[in-house]
């Protein structure tokens, strides 16, 4: 997806002062609207065809009042409106003889400052036309992408851990918006390729733009617990069904979550906390973790399948199944509803709706999948 499209709900909630500024931090070089435009300190800065154009329309007005003012003497105000009728081929009288100075430097005025006020206003009107309907394009562009999503997940902040998570799904593939308020992190998202939509993820208005009501999970990822907890009642009110999973700083945060109505919460210090102890004590058991659930792995991967009515191992046992002969993978559990079986027996007999904890080639998991459903 070429540039940052997006469907900039904050901004339009925005007053026309602050619009314009954000308008000014978006500006880029590149011919179209994108948050890109956000220039570090140590960048190089080129002037858009707009600044250039009020610059020279500042420069041509001054030059004006001060050449009224020395040449001719008038007075400040004069001099300012003398400047402005002239270049605006007005016509209006003169305020005071001008001389011979001054009908020179009146010629002078008209000749030269005429050509840039057409051109300021040309430049302004083009900026303004062109940037607003790319905005436009831009906005029903990605709205007509999220609109089409069913099944989907939505990430609410792109941060660290809410990049890791997008870079999972796509790799899945599992179809997901981004929804953050920042523009930096917005201008990441659309370099991936990802959907993204500007605005607060604990405004309803926002959720519903991306189709929480079509959406199968939520991803609480805000570098806040209390905007996660806000972002989980909001979404658990307009999609009791959904599942939320959310990021959590401390245990006081997650059981706050937990009670809010998240399916599960995450303790990113925690889980680090406990891979470097593994890591320390049981590094074989790390490892073969690390090989199993990392994406591009391809030696050995972990996965959870559900088994849906009319299945071709729904009704069997696990050794009638053929999981293991047929397809090369093996049932490290079998979790039936809230029940979760590890290391299922081989009569286990497998339902359906149950759902398979399996372990293989990546090559077989894909194709077991396609298989069952």
């Amino acid at each position: 997806m070429s540039g940052c499209w997006l469907f900039d709900l904050e901004v339009l909630s925005c007053s026309p002062n602050e619009r314009f500024a954000r308008q000014r931090e978006w500006r880029v070089q590149r011919g179209h609207w994108s948050p890109a435009a956000l220039f570090s300190k140590h960048s190089d800065v080129h002037r858009s065809p707009l600044l250039n154009a009020g610059l020279a329309l500042a420069s041509i007005v001054a030059a004006g009042v001060s050449g009224y003012m020395l040449i001719v003497g008038m007075g400040f105000t004069d001099a300012l409106y003398m400047t402005v009728t002239t270049l605006s081929t007005v016509g209006f009288r003169e305020v005071m003889p001008l001389g011979r100075g001054g009908q020179w430097f009146t010629m002078a005025l008209i000749v030269g400052g005429v050509g840039i006020v057409f051109y300021s206003a040309t430049a302004v009107a083009r900026d303004l036309i062109e940037g607003q309907l790319r905005r436009d394009f831009g906005r029903r562009r990605v709205q007509r992408q999220i609109n089409k999503m069913a099944d989907h997940v939505i990430v609410c902040g792109f941060g660290r851990m809410g990049r890791a998570v997008c870079k999972e799904l796509a790799a899945k593939p599992v179809p997901f918006v981004v929804v953050d308020r920042d523009a930096d992190a917005l201008c990441h998202a659309d370099t991936e390729g990802y959907a993204a939509l500007a605005g607060d993820a604990c405004e309803d208005a926002t959720l519903q733009a991306a189709g929480i009501a079509r959406a199968q999970g939520l991803v609480a990822a805000l570098s806040k617990d209390a905007d996660n907890v806000y972002v989980i009642l909001s979404a658990r009110e307009l999609n009791p069904g959904l599942q939320i999973v959310a990021r959590a700083e401390d245990e006081r945060g997650r059981r706050k979550m937990l009670h809010a109505g998240a399916t599960r919460v995450v303790s990113p210090y925690a889980i680090g906390g406990h891979r470097m102890a593994h890591a320390l004590l049981r590094p074989a058991v790390l490892d073969v973790l690390d090989l199993a659930t990392h994406s591009r792995a391809l030696e050995l991967q972990i996965e959870e399948l559900a088994v849906p009515a009319g299945a071709f191992c729904a009704g069997a046992t696990l050794a009638a199944s053929g999981l293991r002969e047929e397809h090369g993978v093996i049932v490290i559990a079998l979790k039936r509803g809230e029940e979760m079986h590890f290391n299922p027996a081989a009569e286990t007999c497998i339902d359906p709706g149950d759902r398979l904890v399996l372990m293989g080639s990546r090559d077989a998991l894909v194709e077991l999948e396609r298989r069952l459903h």
